[in-house]
């Protein structure tokens, strides 16, 4: 699979950009508050390797701690968080360098079986959160959000509307990120901030 090409810093563009001040303006404060921001340009990298095997060692020294083994685990134990996407597949977020971080985990790598591939361009990030982001996402998700079901630090594959996304809860807030295809974050987008107007009028008492 061809690299990710990334364009020169004053060029590039987030898939969101023309929607920032529409997701500002959607923002609700309160105790039925929520907010919605694009986190844009994060680094991805896609692992493929056996993960019993001495190169997922070795990926899991670069990364700071051994690829999760299960749907839902991630790892984040520094400045890269791991999410499990598959038996042997993995999604490295980082706000490190592509380039350094790409090619760092290649070396890891080596010549064993598996893949490599800086995939920073295919996702953008969406952040949900404020005290009503689970409930702006039970709008449109079949996942069972209660904290019994999903917890902070778990991220799976689901769907938001009917746009698949991986969805991450980054803490008990809760604050979700949701990693959409990029072609799919201006549907996405336009949908939550709909969904969340319902919390910026006044409550019936």
């Amino acid at each position: 699979m061809a690299e990710t090409e990334t364009a020169p810093a004053h060029l590039r563009r987030s898939s969101l950009a023309h929607l920032g001040e529409r997701m500002r303006a959607a923002t609700v404060t309160g105790p039925r508050g929520v907010a919605l921001a694009e986190l844009p340009f994060l680094t991805m990298v896609n692992l493929r390797a056996d993960p019993g095997s001495p190169a997922a060692g070795r990926l899991a020294t670069v990364l700071g701690a051994p690829l999760p083994p299960r749907c839902g685990d991630t790892a984040a134990p520094g400045p890269h968080t791991t999410v499990w996407l598959g038996p042997d597949e993995w999604l490295v977020v980082s706000a490190a360098d592509a380039a350094g971080l790409t090619g760092e985990l290649r070396e890891a790598l080596g010549g064993d079986p598996g893949s490599v591939v800086d995939v920073s361009a295919n996702r953008t990030t969406l952040e949900l959160g404020g005290p009503a982001a689970r409930q702006v996402l039970e709008k449109g998700c079949a996942l069972d959000l209660h904290p019994r079901s999903l917890a902070a630090g778990q991220a799976v594959s689901t769907t938001v509307g009917p746009v698949p996304v991986l969805l991450w809860q980054t803490d008990d807030a809760p604050t979700y990120r949701l990693l959409p295809r990029s072609s799919y974050a201006d549907y996405l987008a336009r949908w939550l901030i709909d969904a969340m107007s319902e919390y910026s009028a006044p409550e019936v008492p």
